[in-house]
């Protein structure tokens, strides 16, 4: 699952592929989000989270994340972290997003920024039905 060749500049991390098959997408550059806080959901042997999944967050989505104990709208300067609202593109974790769908309250997904990794915990159909489209 994780590539292991030092020569492409990133051992460790699983090859940077959407769960349509295409080239992983840019989620959000502000605020800065990503495991590696590169702006993409990209991950690798030390995400243990699974942060894959490119969420456009709702405040349906916030609260249901405050309640689960994952307060994602405080902020928490000591961490430079401003905190997300509504309409901010984030990376959660794939059991998280499946844990929000499970209870009626998943945000919306951006697919091509989207990390494939997240098909070993959600199924595409799911992630499909919360497609966001900006159209």
């Amino acid at each position: 699952m994780f590539d292991q060749t030092p020569e492409q500049g990133r051992p460790g991390r699983a090859p940077a592929i959407n769960v349509l098959g295409g080239a992983l997408q840019i989620c959000s550059a502000e605020p800065l989000t990503g495991f590696y806080r590169d702006g993409c959901c990209n991950t690798g042997r030390e995400d243990h989270g699974l942060h894959t999944v490119c969420a456009v967050m709702t405040a349906e989505f916030l609260a249901f994340s405050k309640a689960a104990g994952n307060d994602l709208s405080t902020p928490m300067p000591q961490y430079g972290f401003a905190g997300l609202n509504p309409g901010d593109r984030w990376c959660l974790c794939a059991e998280r997003w499946k844990e929000a769908f499970d209870a009626g309250a998943a945000p919306l997904v951006v697919l091509e920024a989207t990390h494939a990794v997240t098909l070993q915990v959600v199924p595409l159909e799911a992630l499909r039905k919360h497609a966001f489209n900006p159209r």
